[in-house]
């Protein structure tokens, strides 16, 4: 006897009624909501899809380290309320951007196959981050990246710098900074891939959870939504990306932590490593560990465990 699913069938996929993607205005968050708009085209022929740029209250404070205004989150605030008032109908993100805990309403709809998830470090004078003078100054707003700067060289001067990538280039160019540190995946994203000047990756150094994926955003329970994205979707990433957001979401981490964390899948599983530091002194406190890859969550929670076993409280104020 065959089973009938009482599992709700989505609508079917009108390409007539046009999808709204809301994001920043920033050229990279242009360019990964028309990456979205792209996929989401080839996905559904004939669907129309807009996009609806917006400016953001972070990116509106740029004399401020997020860390003192209430962090990444505040990239995430207009564009959720165009999609409560039907506005738009997803919304493109930068995953490592995204609070560890949605608001209330909404949900991941899918998660695009991660770019290349290593630091960059950025110079106009200098190769590598061992060949900067004594006490050169190096850019970043990301306590997590200074955290690692004090650790190698705790002769550098860090300091912050906003604003979006092209900006963050300018001030170098001007001789503002020695070197700055962005992502390798928005300068490549961005046609800026020759600005790399060497790649600050894993094991040495560890990005942010998620570093390099893009989420996409929709309202919860809408099946529409859902249905138009599934095909984005891809699972290794989205495996890899939720083992590092639940360790990051077990230490109850914020901007105002250093933590890093970078998933990888092996022969064996998942392998994930995990870093808290601490800013000012340099002091990194790590753990790895392996799991498998249907328990990425599970395998966040250990490592976090792990690093808390080793002192990584202190760093988080515990």
């Amino acid at each position: 006897m065959a089973l009938v699913s009482s599992t709700p069938q989505p609508p079917a996929l009108s390409p007539r009624t046009p999808v709204r993607i809301a994001t920043r205005q920033s050229a990279l968050a242009l360019w990964q909501a028309e990456y979205v708009a792209t996929r989401l085209r080839a996905a559904h022929p004939g669907l129309e899809v807009e996009l609806v740029p917006m400016t953001t209250r972070g990116d509106q404070i740029v004399d401020r380290p997020l860390s003192e205004i209430g962090g990444k989150g505040l990239f995430l605030k207009e564009l959720e309320v165009a999609m409560i008032e039907r506005q738009a109908d997803i919304a493109v993100h930068s995953f490592k951007d995204m609070p560890m805990d949605l608001e209330t309403g909404f949900a991941i709809g899918a998660v695009l196959e991660r770019a290349d998830a290593a630091d960059a470090f950025v110079s106009v004078h200098y190769a590598r981050l061992d060949t900067l003078p004594q006490n050169a100054r190096v850019g970043t707003s990301s306590l997590r990246r200074q955290a690692q700067l004090k650790a190698l060289r705790p002769d550098l001067l860090t300091l912050d710098v906003r604003g979006n990538v092209n900006t963050r280039l300018k001030k170098l160019d001007a001789g503002e900074y020695d070197a700055i540190v962005l992502a390798c995946a928005g300068l490549e994203r961005l046609g800026l891939a020759a600005r790399i000047r060497s790649r600050l990756d894993a094991p040495m150094w560890l990005p942010a959870a998620a570093q390099g994926a893009i989420a996409v955003e929709q309202r919860a329970g809408d099946a529409r939504a859902a249905a138009l994205l599934a095909p984005l979707n891809d699972a290794d990433t989205a495996r890899c990306v939720a083992a590092e957001r639940a360790l990051t979401r077990h230490l109850q981490g914020n901007c105002q932590v250093p933590i890093a964390a970078f998933c990888i899948e092996t022969e064996h599983g998942l392998h994930l490593s995990g870093l808290v530091g601490d800013a000012a002194s340099g002091t990194l406190v790590r753990a790895d560990s392996e799991g498998a890859r249907n328990a990425p969550e599970a395998l966040g929670r250990q490592v976090a465990e792990q690093l808390l076993a080793l002192g990584a409280g202190v760093l988080l104020g515990r």
